[in-house]
Formats: structure tokens, C-alpha cells, sequence
């Protein structure tokens, strides 16, 4: 009888021990992959914000060019002499034109 009441015991402790774990397992997650994520997703949308003429850049596709022109949501870059392209500000991911944002 005795170690039936421990047992019972036992379980109603582990029930609170299991929400304590899965309390730090989200904690963790947070700090090591969820903030980490939107601090990034804040940095590019900055970046893609702060664009100006004259920008040497690199689109998702691996296209370096110049910006030339920039509009609401598109920008016009500058691969080589005379070519043009435009692209979606979404499409760009680096600027190389200073070279400590590298």
C-alpha cells in the first residue's frame, strides 16, 4: 500500500516537472533560433529600406550589380555597361558597397 501512495505521488510531481521542461525547451528555442531569425529578417528589411543610387549589390540568384534607380517595391540595377535589369527589393541580399557590412 505504501509504495502505491509513492507511486501516485511520484506522477503528481512529474506532472509539474514536465511543464517546467517544456517551458525551458521553448526559452531555449527562443533565444537560440526564433530571435536570431527575426533579428536577421529586421537587418535585411533595413537594408533593403536604407537602398540608394550608386549601390553595389547581389540579388538571391547570385546577380552583382549597381542600383540605379529604385522604386516602391522594384529596383533597377546595373550588371554591366548597358544592361539593365529590374529586380524586386526582395530579391536583394547584400550590399558590397561598404565594406564592413559584408
Amino acid at each position: 500500500m505504501f509504495t502505491i501512495l509513492q507511486a501516485a505521488a511520484g506522477q503528481q510531481g512529474g506532472g509539474w516537472s514536465m511543464w517546467i521542461m517544456l517551458a525551458l525547451i521553448f526559452v531555449v528555442m527562443w533565444f537560440f533560433m526564433i530571435r536570431p531569425q527575426r533579428k536577421q529578417q529586421k537587418e535585411l528589411q533595413n537594408f533593403r529600406d536604407s537602398l540608394k543610387k550608386g549601390d553595389k549589390v547581389v540579388t538571391i540568384g547570385g546577380i552583382y550589380g549597381t542600383v540605379t534607380e529604385i522604386k516602391e517595391d522594384s529596383v533597377l540595377i546595373e550588371v554591366d555597361s548597358n544592361v539593365k535589369i529590374r529586380v524586386s527589393k526582395q530579391a536583394l541580399v547584400k550590399d558590397f558597397t561598404d565594406p564592413s557590412r559584408q
